[in-house]
């Protein structure tokens, strides 16, 4: 089980918080102003996505009332920015009818017995309810516990020819089983993240330290 980290003076934690948000990098110069997180934790990504987007507005969902409370008092989440909703995930996509989000992040997580698995199965049903809420152009980013779970999914049949996404990539961190796939509208490939992200000093210089760890490959629809 990991547990939230942020260091306010270094954004990329090494670990799988920075691949949460790392595909919006496969947009050329990426300025998203509505992101959607489903799964709060102590708020990393939060306060990841608001240094580096100054002028992005967040509406995360988080369950557990504890969580919100560390984010809030413990994490420096500008709440000025974020609109925290404590609640299922599942009924606030289904009763949702305000503005869509230019970027979602689903990282809905429980443990069983110490071991993390999806709290939300990600279903052709649950991928309809997220992308409803998407942009056109929007970014969807979903945390699978590993590659097993991901293939069980509704991902890679949602990715192809005259549907919603047209390329879907998974994220890696070198040392965890966590697998984050990446729903893309447009074609883009790693070479254009590389080079996106090269560009952004702050990440450029993470990367050049090895504080910013990936792995990224396509996965083929089937």
């Amino acid at each position: 089980m990991l547990h939230s980290q942020f260091n306010p003076r270094r954004i990329a934690t090494g670990s799988v918080w920075d691949l949460l948000w790392l595909g919006i990098f496969f947009q050329p110069q990426p300025e998203p102003r509505r992101a959607l997180l489903l799964g709060l934790g102590a708020g990393t990504a939060v306060t990841q996505l608001q240094s580096l987007f100054p002028k992005i507005a967040i509406t995360t969902v988080e369950m557990d009332p504890i969580h919100i409370q560390l984010a809030t008092r413990h994490f420096g989440i500008d709440s000025s920015r974020a609109n925290i909703h404590q609640g299922d995930a599942r009924e606030f996509m289904s009763e949702y009818q305000g503005l869509p989000f230019d970027f979602i992040i689903d990282d809905l997580f429980a443990g069983t017995a110490g071991t993390p698995s999806r709290a939300v199965s990600c279903s052709s049903e649950w991928l309809s309810a997220l992308t409803r809420c998407l942009t056109e152009d929007g970014i969807l980013s979903i945390n699978f516990a590993d590659l097993k779970e991901l293939k069980a999914s509704g991902v890679r049949a949602a990715v192809g020819i005259r549907k919603r996404f047209k390329k879907v990539y998974g994220f890696r961190h070198p040392s965890l089983e966590n697998v984050i796939a990446t729903l893309l509208p447009m074609d883009s490939t790693p070479a254009d993240l590389r080079a996106q992200i090269s560009s952004e000093p702050i990440l450029a210089k993470a990367l050049r330290s090895h504080h910013l760890r990936y792995q990224v490959r396509e996965l083929k629809s089937r």
